[in-house]
């Protein structure tokens, strides 16, 4: 069993604090299983980022972009990043998590179940599929 990585849980405990507007929406949605029972974590951390959301269940990150996230170079190295460690990432906007969360859990559910195989770029939404199979530690 792994140690304590207390700066890791630091950082995560930190970013709750500062969450907005949008992520506490739908954290609403997610936490406690509410979502057709899947269980989300918020603020996880893989490899050298940390995801807003993760169902670990599933491999799938979902993280809610502002503006400022318009082709960022650093969102670029975080989803293959993330990818390369088995993490599949859907990607919506804050906005649409505010004006139409119903669309979003949606898109969420959709992932979960296995039915956006493919990757998906748009301008409203982001999904890439993991490129390789997840490493188990043992």
């Amino acid at each position: 069993m792994r140690g304590k990585n207390t700066r890791r849980t630091e950082q995560s405990q930190r970013l709750r604090k500062v969450d907005n507007d949008a992520e506490r929406a739908l954290w609403t949605e997610l936490r406690d299983r509410r979502l057709n029972g899947f269980k989300f974590v918020r603020q996880h951390g893989i490899g050298l980022f940390t995801a807003d959301f993760a169902c670990r269940e599933r491999n799938l990150v979902v993280e809610v972009d502002g503006s400022q996230h318009e082709g960022s170079v650093r969102d670029i190295r975080r989803d293959t990043s993330m990818n390369i460690n088995g993490w599949n990432v859907l990607r919506v906007w804050h906005i649409d998590v505010l004006q139409d969360r119903r669309a979003v859990l949606e898109m969420i559910v959709a992932a979960l179940d296995g039915r956006l195989g493919e990757r998906m770029v748009s301008s409203e939404t982001k999904y890439l599929p993991a490129t390789s199979a997840p490493e188990t530690g043992l």
